[in-house]
């Protein structure tokens, strides 16, 4: 029990170390004081009942009980163990509810400091918190209350069943007077629990999830919530006949009372509603069920944030005229190109450098001002990857040189380079670039090390691996982290409790671990907003961004309930899920309230976590800020540049359109019949069969009723219908505005601004799986595509993308070209793209919308400047000759320039015969002779 003390408190004593150390301690210590104080609660609560209840039944037990020789032999055995068993069972029982008590920490603590919502239910005309706080907590007394009475009764009648004070003799049953009085008040409690469980039972139908609605509906209404009063009131009135049955002594009383509300309960709490249900509203379910259904829709849109979203009829246009993106010009030069979900590879061939760097295979998106334009990107880390060391992946290295990644690489998103890459705005090491300075080094990332430990005494030759330096010798540059990032290992106690935390000696017994050092652990952006704010339920994506010269994680955080009278409950996991993110399992699942409270920043570097306030007029925020007062920062202490980068979650924006599917219908009675659903596409680019869902995009672009473009996540509906009934054209194109602006401290008017177009009835404009399959069937793209495809070239079609131009909707399809090999990466080589029925299928966006409408789009792509036939330009020879300040370059640099002076003939030679899988291979090989060239001049 020492040893088992002694890790328990180790571990205690790392937490306390790992919360002061990032600031957040109060959020701990009131965890762990919440905790004690329910489970002290908890124990004595059922302990002290269960062992007085013991007790009584022993002290008043008949002295001269004549006992069978059954029993004598049950006492025989039993006495030697009594008063063990009469302290130990209650002990034992008070443990365990001890513990139960104390897991529902958050429940109290809400309620002691619930905030009214402001707004009443229709029903019972309570305020809303009365529901989210308040209920879920008397309920759980209720039910902890009669768990209590029902063990003591259960070990009150054993009791008084071993020392004879209950007897059974063949049908006869005798009971002596102090056992029936105990026994009687035990059970009148008992029922006198249930009464009052039952009467709140009825306030529960308004979040309880039927067959129709969530909420009370008609029969709830008019037969449950009746019934449930009235056998509230009958419970009580059968605990009352066991106190008399206590005076008394006569059991007949309340044995029928019991019989008579068990027959009750089945009548009038399932015969009953049944009835109702069955005989007066499945006749005529969508008159009477109007005014719940208007209910269920009103509420359900309040919970989820989309009450007052802006629907637009849109008579989408499907002629390509010429001139038709003219007064789009904008939107049309921010159309995506670079699929975050393909061109990982592509960064990590170009970007990689070392194979102990990795990037995800999913990509992040972001927008900078750039030569004081927006600028839409792809983002990401280049992170460590230990297991890329193979042998050199020893202790030491693991922990205490490879620490941290190095840099952000940023591709423009609507541009590409002639030979299909992606045109990177920032990249290299040294990171370069149009991002300006910040701090490059990565400690805390998505991929970092389960632990390190960092730091040295000051003038410590350092050991830590900033970034390699290219050159002949393969110089490395090292470095010393410098901030306060992690709980210090500088006594031998602390160095022991991380020891046997991590199980490795070695943080015990290295020389490299000083009192200086530090440890990082918890690493994960989204792992350190969940342990400093255990109410928020962090996004399932965090996002790397430049902020005020450092490298930050930006991660949106939710407030969630499932409580909110009337609304639609939704699986958040199923909602969430689609082809950029699988199904994960979450703690808290199905819910219908959603609220985004809280913005999140981690500093890449030190991993300090900083939590902002964003819903302020949130009652579940305001009752969290009550319990922990000093954890979160308002909204005033955003800066500017934070704002600009901060984006509408795209978890929220998915909880929000599952829901807009259906409730998108305001009307009670065509909501009924369904006649207008709608679901989300499945992903076109997926086989047939996928169950895979089209995810949102963040796109640039001016939506109908906004005056100029502005940077925006959307998603599009189809009819919701199975098997041989679908059909998938477009009904509805949701849209929000996902910019915050730049100003310090506010957010934008826009932010948050929810459109949604609806198409009419009759307007068979394609949805994205018909579009993709028109795009897959047509003979002059197949025929193109085969070229592509030879020598066994992988063709790989990016995100489609929907964009509400010309007065119709546009898609836009990027195709890549991967080659074989294991270094090749995909290659953006042409361009698809449909409005109405008609299609083109170019090199280029720009050349592709022109080709589209009538040979003048009347707007520029982002790639409008790319010549895909254009090949990069080499010196002309005898170029520097003669020139006194060049350097010759070294022999390295100069057979590296050879090997690209080759690719580049290579690359003519197959673009003039057509082959595009030999030119994906030079174009491949150049890129890799690059990137060499630039380690080695800068190593130079």
């Amino acid at each position: 029990m020492l040893v088992i003390a002694f890790f328990v408190f180790v571990g205690l004593y790392a937490d306390v170390l790992w919360y002061d150390q990032l600031g957040f301690l109060e959020v701990l210590t009131t965890q762990w004081v919440a905790r004690s104080v329910l489970f002290v609660i908890g124990f004595v609560a059922m302990a002290l009942p269960v062992w007085a209840s013991i007790q009584i039944a022993y002290r008043t037990r008949p002295v001269y009980a004549k006992l069978n020789s059954q029993l004598d032999r049950y006492q025989e055995v039993f006495e030697p163990l009594r008063r063990l068993a009469m302290y130990g069972i209650p002990v034992v029982l008070g443990i365990f509810a001890g513990v139960s008590t104390s897991s529902r920490w958050d429940l109290t603590l809400t309620w002691l400091n619930r905030t009214p919502f402001g707004s009443t239910d229709p029903q019972f005309g309570f305020d809303l918190g009365f529901y989210v706080f308040e209920l879920p907590f008397y309920r759980s007394i209720i039910g902890f209350a009669s768990a209590v009475v029902l063990l003591s009764l259960l070990l009150v009648a054993a009791t008084n069943y071993l020392y004879g004070a209950i007897r059974v003799s063949g049908r006869e049953v005798v009971i002596s007077k102090s056992a029936r009085v105990q026994i009687a008040i035990t059970a009148g409690l008992y029922l006198l629990l249930q009464g009052v469980s039952i009467w709140f039972d009825q306030y529960a139908t308004v979040s309880e999830t039927g067959s129709l609605i969530t909420g009370a509906a008609y029969t709830d209404v008019n037969a449950v919530i009746p019934g449930r009063q009235i056998l509230a009131v009958a419970a009580i009135g059968v605990a009352v006949l066991f106190v008399v049955t206590a005076i008394i002594g006569r059991w007949r009383l309340p044995l029928v009372g019991v019989a008579l509300l068990v027959v009750s309960s089945l009548l009038i709490g399932t015969l009953y509603p049944w009835v109702v249900q069955r005989f007066q509203v499945d006749p005529s379910p969508r008159t009477l069920e109007a005014p719940f259904i208007q209910r269920n829709i009103d509420l359900t849109r309040d919970a989820y944030g989309v009450a007052d979203i802006e629907e637009i009829p849109f008579e989408a246009k499907t002629n390509a005229e010429p001139g038709a993106l003219r007064s789009d010009a904008e939107t049309t030069a921010n159309i995506r190109l670079m699929d975050p979900l393909v061109i990982s590879p592509a960064f990590q061939q170009l970007e990689q450098f070392r194979q102990y760097y990795q990037f995800p295979d999913r990509l992040d998106v972001d927008r900078y001002q750039i030569d004081g334009q927006t600028q839409d990107t792809v983002v990401a880390v280049r992170d460590l990857k230990l297991s890329g060391l193979g042998d050199a992946e020893t202790w030491y290295n693991s922990h205490i040189v490879y620490t941290h990644g190095y840099g952000l690489v940023a591709a423009a998103g609507n541009q590409r380079s002639a030979g299909g890459q992606p045109l990177f705005v920032q990249s290299g090491i040294p990171s370069s670039g149009d991002l300006g300075e910040f701090e490059p080094r990565v400690y805390f990332g998505e991929n970092s090390p389960d632990y390190s430990i960092v730091g040295a005494p000051e003038g410590t030759k350092p050991v830590e691996l900033d970034y390699p330096a290219g050159g002949d010798n393969d110089e490395q540059t090292q470095t010393t982290f410098e901030g306060d990032g992690g709980p210090k290992l500088d006594n031998v106690f602390t160095k022991l409790a991380y020891a046997l935390k991590f199980q490795s000696e070695q943080i015990f017994l290295s020389d490299a671990v000083n009192t200086t050092s530090q440890i990082l652990y918890d690493r994960d952006p989204i792992e350190r907003v969940r342990k400093v704010a255990p109410y928020l339920t962090p996004d399932s994506d965090a996002y790397p961004s430049v902020v005020d010269g450092k490298l930050v994680w930006i991660v949106d955080a939710y407030t969630l309930t499932d409580q909110y009278p009337y609304s639609n409950k939704v699986s958040m996991s199923e909602a969430i899920a689609d082809s950029e993110s699988l199904p994960t399992t979450l703690p808290f699942d199905e819910v219908n309230y959603i609220r985004n409270s809280v913005k999140a920043t981690v500093d890449a570097y030190d991993g300090s976590v900083t939590l902002y306030a964003w819903d302020t007029e949130d009652p579940i925020l305001k009752t969290w800020q009550k319990v922990f007062p000093s954890t979160i920062e308002p909204l005033s202490k955003m800066s500017g540049e934070l704002m600009s980068h901060v984006r509408y979650p795209a978890d929220l924006f998915k909880m929000q359109r599952a829901v807009l599917g259906r409730y998108h219908v305001t009307d009670a009675s065509a909501f009924y019949s369904r006649e207008d659903a709608w679901t989300t596409p499945k992903e076109p680019t997926e086989p047939a069969n996928t169950t895979l869902l089209q995810p949102p995009y963040y796109l640039t672009m001016q939506m109908p009723g906004q005056d100029v473009p502005s940077y925006s996540l959307y998603s599009t509906f189809i009819p919701e219908a199975s098997g041989d009934q679908s059909r998938n054209v477009l009904r509805g194109y949701l849209a929000v505005d996902a910019d915050a602006g730049n100003t310090d401290g506010e957010r934008a008017d826009g932010y948050g601004k929810l459109r949604l177009l609806t198409l009419p009835e009759d307007d068979n404009v394609p949805g994205p799986g018909q579009v993709q399959a028109t795009f897959n069937s047509d003979p002059t793209v197949s025929q193109s595509l085969n070229l592509l495809k030879q020598g066994q070239s992988d063709v790989i079609n990016g995100n489609l993308l929907t964009v509400p131009v010309g007065g119709g909707l546009l898609y836009v399809q990027p195709v890549y070209v991967k080659s074989t090999g294991n270094t090749s990466y995909p290659l953006l080589q042409k361009v698809l793209v449909a409005f109405g029925d008609e299609i083109a299928f170019q090199d280029t966006l720009d050349l592709a919308l022109d080709v589209l409408f009538g040979g003048d789009s009347g707007a520029d792509a982002g790639d409008q400047a790319v010549d895909p036939n254009a090949t990069p330009e080499t010196p002309a020879e005898g170029e520097g000759e003669g020139d006194e300040s060049t350097t010759p370059p070294s022999d390295e640099v100069q057979s590296l320039l050879n090997q690209a002076q080759a690719q580049i003939k290579a690359k003519q030679a197959a673009l003039s015969e057509g082959d595009w899988v030999a030119y994906g291979a030079a174009d491949a090989q150049l890129a890799e002779i690059i990137a060499k060239l630039l380690q080695v001049t800068a190593g130079e």
